[in-house]
């Protein structure tokens, strides 16, 4: 598995610019690489308002900017967080993906991340991934810190949302800020609750299944009177 961060799950497009499990904050476009970028259609197939070509009846409203580190930054002795959800009273709601390095692209992706300028943030795994918890630390370490560590990656995603204290540790090792999981998810078509109210609320981190999911998933956020934020900014 490896760290990354950008704003769309196109496949090989963003193999260019994943880590093992990590992720960093730019520009959503940025994200997918330079070659990728070049790819994606500068203005896509509605130039004018192109959120209707996604299916919604408004733009997503602009994501508040946060005040520094808004979120808990530990939960122990030297060990970073365990978050599936963001304390704050923003009404921001996070998109993560979970990106095998072996998928196809999907330019369709990569036009809404950059017509609706999405803050998604893309987590790289392998094919061969497994669970990191029972493994030893210098396995996890290995795994987490990767051959080509990246000093603006600091969000990881354990491989199935598993880890231990052991993780935890590799994880602080590697320069790691949090272990990201998430509250809600989509990955079975319909969206899903780990835990409390089954319900989008501020602050909710969401694991999204099959891109083709994520402008019905807009549509519900919207109804709710919430915005997508960009996780890197208040972690």
């Amino acid at each position: 598995m490896r760290f990354a961060t950008l704003r769309t799950p196109v496949a090989v497009a963003l193999a260019a610019t994943l880590l093992t499990g990590c992720a960093q904050s730019v520009d959503p476009i940025e994200r997918l690489g330079k070659k990728a970028a070049q790819r994606v259609h500068p203005h896509g197939p509605s130039r004018e308002q192109p959120y209707r070509h996604w299916g919604l009846t408004a733009p997503l409203a602009p994501a508040p900017k946060p005040s520094p580190h808004p979120a808990a930054r530990s939960a122990g002795p030297g060990l970073p967080p365990v978050v599936d959800h963001v304390r704050t009273r923003d009404k921001v709601v996070f998109l993560t993906y979970d990106h095998d390095a072996g998928a196809r692209p999907d330019p369709r992706f990569a036009d809404m991340v950059r017509e609706l300028r999405l803050p998604v943030t893309v987590f790289g795994t392998t094919p061969e991934r497994h669970h990191f918890a029972g493994l030893p630390y210098t396995t996890q370490r290995t795994e987490i810190c990767g051959r080509h560590p990246r000093p603006d990656s600091r969000l990881l995603r354990p491989p199935y949302g598993a880890y231990d204290t052991t993780t935890r540790r590799a994880a602080a090792d590697c320069g790691v800020s949090a272990l990201v999981l998430w509250r809600a998810s989509t990955t079975t078509g319909t969206l899903t609750y780990a835990r409390g109210d089954h319900h989008l609320t501020p602050g909710d981190i969401v694991q999204v299944g099959p891109a083709d999911s994520t402008a019905r998933l807009l549509r519900g956020i919207q109804q709710l009177g919430l915005t997508v934020g960009s996780l890197e900014d208040y972690l």
